[in-house]
């Protein structure tokens, strides 16, 4: 029963980690790529819908990204959508498809960029520990219930913590990487 919570702690952990580089990708590096528009939302009659699910996204050339919506009438709420937003892109739009130059980053904006990617990695910190939280719980009402004694509990925290301090230090691993690539001038 114990194997089975690491376990499970173990690939709820990676998911998480997985799901962090996944926004990772949508932080600007100075270079154009599809995936910076993942985490813009369009006000789609009412209903806020994903950017992706609305338009194909494309990488022409390294400074510029153009959306092409399935529905033209969309497009004023993809542009809006797109300005609201945090990637700091202006879009212009010729009424089929918008276009969103990439300029070269200033340093000011670098290092905004590396603080948005530092939050997407607290982010993850934090669901990783809420996971090791949550197992713990789980061992505890082993314990109380009588399933497990309480030398199994501790030994079972403490590999749960180094699962915990691995799983950390790969998400610290990927913010440096993230972070060169946002510096890299």
């Amino acid at each position: 029963m114990i194997d089975e919570l690491l376990t499970d702690a173990r690939e709820h952990m990676e998911k998480s980690i997985e799901s962090t580089r996944h926004k990772f990708a949508s932080v600007r590096t100075g270079r154009a790529s599809p995936a910076l528009l993942d985490r813009i939302s369009v006000d789609y009659y009412g209903v806020h819908t994903p950017l992706k699910q609305l338009a194909t996204v494309h990488a022409p050339e390294p400074r510029l990204l153009t959306v092409e919506p399935y529905d033209k009438s969309s497009i004023k709420a993809i542009e809006r959508a797109i300005m609201e937003s945090d990637v700091g892109l202006t879009p212009s739009n010729d009424g089929n498809r918008i276009r969103l130059s990439v300029p070269e980053l200033t340093e000011e904006r670098r290092k905004e960029l590396v603080k948005v990617a530092r939050n997407i990695a607290e982010e993850g910190r934090i669901a990783i520990r809420n996971i090791r939280r949550d197992v713990m719980q789980d061992l505890r009402e082993l314990k109380d219930a009588g399933e497990t004694g309480s030398d199994d509990e501790r030994r079972a925290e403490e590999a749960l913590q180094k699962v915990t301090d691995q799983k950390v230090a790969d998400l610290d691993g990927y913010l440096k990487t993230k972070e060169a690539e946002i510096l890299e001038v």
